[in-house]
């Protein structure tokens, strides 16, 4: 038997075959090559970032953190940050979490209406959302303001400037707060959702409120997606320019993402040693939130319960339903609608005035301010290029990593998806600043040109791609790429027949918020564009600078024309693939 047991032949000769085996494949290398790119892009800028701090010209220095330190109202600018992020931010929070919860636990909601309605801030740049706001509340000019005193002047009251004026601090922390409502919401209600209603439910039956079970178990239970959504605001007010720059500039209010990007764009020559060292404060604030929000975690333990066939139990708000409804639309009117109506009006007029004049509005305005401009025709093509390349190469790059992902669950493939989400907790900001330091200069040499544009855009909008591509991925089935894989057809063969005709919904909605991003950013724009390679952002910055009202107001205008209609486009052909995709499912089952 012993004989027996020792004739077949050894197994070292299949290892290397089994080890090769696992090697991937040509498509599988390609998608990790891309990933590779992708996530260089960010942690390569990001680490010359941190040693350009301390390394410079090839030796160990303090000099670039001495003179940051040393920097005029340093302490003032600081403060001023703090104050707008937290408030901002903290405004936000509650606006969120009352919008959520008035979505998923009471008969106030609208169906995908009330869905849908807290995001559309998303669909309106910052940058034209901020001139819509000045041009509205402008002490003297603002619309709003006019209308305003011309109703106080039928009883008595005479105003000759105000009563609100957008330049000033509840002006910016209003704003800012607004742009930051969607990223709670959104965890807000992900979490009220996959709270097990029971402990709702259960507290309801022990005899307590609605407002104590709301505060003592619905958003203690949902502390994780409450505080990943606060953070978020976090870090979205702590890398935003535009809205700083339009509304708080003329306020005084300096705040560190635009004192970086005067010292990188508007200062000759550039001070990058000293916009480096601000950078390192960016990093020790965002830092110091995410450590806020780990400690309140840690605190307290937080598990879901129910099932999938458990739901929570509508709350009927009675005679306060409509008034509910009638709060959310206001919200969203005043929020982003109110801005819209005053870059239209103000286009249409020809200039900025307060006294509109109805019968004279045009388009002939609009194309004149727009399209006769030569410069601003050129940042506007630019703009729509590096949004539709951009969006593809991002919306491709992440379908390939995020069907990697999900079909290779090993460590390498959890870290690829981790790193390629890591943009998302670093500040724009701070990734734009390394983007410029790595290619502007030698060996790359990329200043003044749109290839390092489109590079600054990929790097700040990979999360958002990958989470489009993870929700398209997570769609397709694993019956008709196993069907094709038993078939013989190869990783990339199945990846262009089977799951990229399925996936195409989503990343076509995916590509629609990479697009709406890239045309509308001001952030990489403000540092990485010049008169070489003008785009729509720096554009709006250089004519906002240059006192151009009525060409500020007719481009942004059609950038909020151009965004909406890509939108509606989009929404409409995912509709139609729906519903041939179901026609499709049920021909199939016949």
């Amino acid at each position: 038997m012993t004989a027996t047991l020792e004739r077949p032949a050894p197994p070292a000769p299949i290892a290397p075959a089994r080890r090769r085996r696992r090697l991937p494949g040509p498509f599988d290398s390609l998608t990790l090559l891309i990933a590779a790119v992708l996530i260089g892009i960010v942690v390569v800028p990001l680490g010359r970032v941190l040693v350009r701090m301390f390394w410079v010209d090839g030796a160990l220095t303090l000099d670039p953190i001495r003179r940051t330190l040393a920097l005029p109202g340093l302490g003032s600018m600081l403060l001023d940050t703090l104050i707008l992020v937290v408030a901002s931010s903290a405004l936000a929070f509650v606006i969120g979490v009352a919008l959520a919860w008035l979505n998923e636990r009471t008969n106030a909601r609208m169906g995908l209406l009330t869905d849908a309605l807290p995001l559309l801030p998303f669909l309106l740049p910052p940058v034209a959302g901020a001139v819509g706001w000045t041009m509205l509340l402008s002490p003297r000019a603002g619309l709003a303001n006019s209308w305003l005193r011309d109703l106080l002047g039928l009883v008595g009251i005479d105003l000759r400037e105000g009563p609100f004026d957008i330049n000033s601090w509840y002006g910016l922390i209003l704003v800012m707060a607004f742009y930051a409502v969607p990223f709670v919401f959104m965890n807000a209600s992900a979490g009220l959702r996959n709270l097990d209603p029971a402990l709702e439910e259960a507290s309801r039956l022990a005899g307590a409120s609605t407002w104590r079970t709301l505060r003592t178990v619905t958003l203690p239970a949902t502390a994780p997606s409450l505080g990943a959504g606060f953070l978020l605001a976090v870090w979205f007010g702590i890398g935003m320019f535009s809205i700083p720059a339009i509304i708080g500039g003329p306020a005084g209010i300096d705040v560190i993402s635009v004192r970086i990007v005067d010292l990188l764009t508007f200062t000759f020559p550039p001070q990058t040693d000293v916009a480096i060292g601000l950078s390192g404060f960016v990093v020790v604030f965002v830092g110091l939130a995410y450590w806020l929000q780990m400690r309140i975690l840690r605190r307290g333990r937080y598990a879901t319960l129910g099932g999938k066939g458990a739901r929570a139990r509508t709350l009927d708000l009675g005679k306060a339903k409509w008034p509910a409804r009638v709060l959310v639309l206001g919200y969203v009117f005043v929020s982003t609608v109110l801005p819209v109506i005053a870059l239209v009006l103000v286009s249409l007029n020809g200039f900025w005035t307060p006294n509109i004049r109805w019968d004279n509005l045009s388009f002939t305005a609009v194309t004149t301010a727009v399209f006769d401009d030569r410069t601003t025709l050129t940042a506007l093509g630019n703009s729509l290029g590096l949004g539709l390349v951009g969006g593809l190469i991002g919306i491709l790059g992440a379908a390939m990593i995020s069907l990697y992902v999900a079909r290779r669950r090993t460590a390498l493939a959890r870290g690829i998806d981790v790193a390629v989400k890591m943009p998302a907790a670093v500040s724009n900001m701070v990734i734009a600043v390394g983007i410029l330091l790595v290619l502007a200069g030698t060996p790359f040499f990329l200043s003044g040109t749109l290839l390092i544009l489109l590079i600054g855009y990929l790097a700040l909008y990979l999360p958002q791609a990958s989470i489009a591509a993870d929700a398209a991925v997570s769609g397709v089935g694993k019956e008709l790429p196993e069907a094709s894989a038993v078939s013989g057809a190869r990783p990339a063969r199945t990846f262009g027949r089977v799951y990229l005709p399925l996936m195409v919904p989503g990343l076509v909605a995916g590509w629609a918020l990479l697009f709406i991003r890239i045309v509308g950013d001001l952030t990489a724009s403000a540092i990485l564009a010049g008169t070489a390679n003008p785009v729509v952002g720096f554009r709006i910055l250089e004519v906002f600078t240059s006192g151009s009202f009525a060409l500020l107001a007719s481009l942004s205008t059609v950038l909020v024309a151009i965004t909406a209609t890509v939108l509606v486009l989009v929404l409409a052909y995912t509709r139609r693939m729906s519903k041939l995709g179901v026609s499709a499912g049920v021909g199939g089952v016949k």
